[in-house]
């Protein structure tokens, strides 16, 4: 009998997923075991259809699911990551075991669901699932805190399918079809504008665009690091701006006014997100906020409309799904080590975890933009798209372009601030004699940090020439010229220069005295740390506003909507009062509504 590949990488995955949930704690290393061979298999399997692509699975006549450059490349990351996560879990999760790689496995099948639905009701199934996959992860930690976060999560992701469903229905309506390629629709109608709004708002939601991003530091804080590097650090980017991909690219005509929109929004989300990020004092809610703030640079990528702003976009949602799952794996270390994720309480780490310490920083360079390594070479793509569509966007490229520029400063900035809170400066005596995370922790840590140097270094062979080149399906045309490889031979010079002058230069002999601050001894001023970098940027005035209403979370949709909604139900509760003449008030004034609205 014939397997369809396409099938099995659905189907496999979420049978031995739900295999998983019946199994108790004390067969703990038997979900282990399955979420390790599934993922391996799924690995392998997704390298097949990437080198056989194109394959379709049809049902009825239809393709319901369709691998193509685009799709195959994303599955194959989708498995990558997964690999790594189920490995890093192994020495994270000691409890409930059968659910979280239940879960786990129903996740990827799921994603590659998404990743190679083409029919639209396909893909709004395998959708709904990963969002109530994301609420079972996140709430598997059992605290209220977390609770909350899974609620607001599915809330806000599983409540914007609302907008996928209108999008689908509307897109049927207009061209009779479900099916994704053959529907090619112009935005010159207000159906074809609303059908587009209700598709990228559900991808917005999934990957953490404003105004749809409050979900994902409070996720990143409250959840365990492997579900936050699983989900909202890869797959949730990788799906969300897919789809957002799919759309702009396929499935609608993009016009001025609806790139527009796209530069506007990824450009506030840059701002803000890394503006938030600069002032958190938990490290975990510090990586959530940065993972808001790179999704902006996607959406601006693919705002261009030109080839190589769009291959910039895809090629910074591949790095940021490495980069961001290595720094909440690496996150995940710190707190699985220490027990706390508070920037306050940490420091002076990297003595006791060097291989953690040297992975996070590689990932935080990356995330910085920082050369030779790969979100240098994405975002640079990135801004050479803005560039080249300068002559469509009259002055706003500028805006656009300073405004991705000056993100990457601030972002190099708060990961200053926290590379020396968490593994500089002088430690606390809490963590004397603490010990590296063990290997299954460390390895997919240091396996990621290799990724983003490979790809920065190789980008034009491996990840340009092998992923993204074909599924954009056109040439790149790049501006200027940059070598990466002749880059990293002058950095590794630089540095061995460095090394050689420090070691043959420096003094033997040191006097060691005790530090005076005032004249008094400052080392009953106790340990100083990193926590407190850029508070004083809340304060100043313009930014005093936001950051007070942010808080507060007044500026939280999620919060808003709550709000609003309690609001509602109470005027309905005063309505509805339980007296008799003032219901026949209100039948008598719907009657009356009514006359008038049929006598027009």
């Amino acid at each position: 009998m014939h397997y369809n590949p396409l099938l099995l990488l659905v189907a496999g995955p979420i049978a031995a997923g739900i295999l998983c949930l019946i199994f108790p704690d004390r067969f703990k290393n038997i979900p282990r075991a399955a979420a390790l061979l599934v993922t391996l298999g799924s690995f392998a399997l997704s390298i097949y259809v990437f080198g056989n692509k194109p394959i379709n699975w049809t049902a009825s006549g239809l393709a319901i699911f369709t691998a193509d450059n685009l799709s195959a490349f994303v599955a194959l990351a989708v498995s990558f990551f997964a690999i790594l996560v189920a490995v890093y879990s192994f020495g994270f999760i000691d409890k409930s075991c059968g659910a979280y790689f239940g879960y786990l496995l129903i996740t990827l099948g799921s994603s590659f669901g998404v990743a190679f639905a083409n029919d639209l009701v396909a893909l709004l199934v395998f959708w709904g699932i990963l969002a109530a996959m994301l609420y079972l992860m996140v709430n598997l930690k059992a605290t209220d805190a977390a609770a909350a976060s899974a609620k607001k999560a599915l809330i806000i992701v599983g409540g914007t399918d609302v907008f996928m469903m209108l999008g689908i229905a509307i897109i049927w309506a207009v061209t009779g079809t479900y099916s994704m390629d053959k529907i090619h629709l112009g935005l010159d109608t207000g159906l074809a504008v609303c059908a587009y709004a209700g598709i990228a708002i559900a991808a917005f939601a999934k990957a953490g665009v404003m105004p749809f991003h409050s979900w994902l530091p409070d996720v990143a804080e409250d959840g365990h690091a492997p579900v936050t590097a699983f989900l909202p650090a890869s797959l949730d980017k990788l799906l969300g701006i897919y789809l957002l991909a799919r759309a702009s690219l396929s499935l609608f005509v993009m016009n001025a006014a609806s790139n527009l929109v796209l530069a506007v929004i990824g450009s506030v989300t840059i701002i803000f997100a890394v503006m938030m990020a600069l002032v958190q004092h938990d490290m975990k809610r510090l990586l959530g906020y940065h993972a808001v703030s790179q999704v902006g640079y996607m959406v601006l990528g693919i705002s261009t409309a030109n080839p190589i702003g769009i291959a910039g976009a895809i090629f910074h949602m591949l790095n940021n799904a490495i980069y961001k799952s290595c720094l909440f794996l690496g996150g995940g270390n710190v707190e699985k080590r220490t027990g706390t994720a508070d920037l306050g309480r940490l420091g002076g780490l990297a003595a006791f975890m060097p291989v953690t310490f040297a992975s996070f920083l590689v990932a935080s360079l990356a995330i910085s933009g920082i050369p030779p390594f790969n979100g240098f070479f994405s975002k640079w793509m990135i801004y050479q798209g803005i560039i080249e569509s300068a002559g469509r966007q009259k002055g706003l490229w500028i805006i656009w372009l300073s405004v991705a520029m000056f993100g990457s400063a601030l972002t190099m900035a708060s990961f200053m601030k926290l590379l020396h809170a968490v593994f500089l400066g002088r430690p606390s005596r809490d963590y004397a004699g603490l010990k590296e995370a063990p290997f299954s922790m460390w390895a997919p840590v240091v396996v990621l940090a290799a990724v983003c140097l490979i790809f920065g270094v190789f980008a034009f062979t491996i990840p340009l020439g092998l992923f993204i080149a074909p599924a954009i399906g056109g040439s790149i045309a790049y501006l200027g010229v940059w070598s990466p490889v002749a880059a990293t031979v002058l950095v590794l010079i630089a540095l061995l220069i460095g090394a050689f002058l420090y070691f043959f230069t420096r003094h033997t002999k040191f006097r060691i005295v005790r530090p005076f601050i005032g004249g008094e001894d400052a080392g009953s001023l106790g340990r100083i740390s990193g926590s407190e970098f850029y508070n004083t940027i809340k304060e100043m005035k313009g930014l005093r506003w936001i950051y007070k209403k942010e808080e507060t979370r007044t500026l939280d949709i999620y919060e808003a909507g709550s709000r609003g909604t309690f609001a509602f139900s109470k005027a309905l509760q005063w309505l509805h009062n339980g007296i008799l003449p003032t219901y026949l008030v209100w039948c008598l004034m719907g009657m009356l509504a009514l006359f008038f609205a049929l006598v027009r």
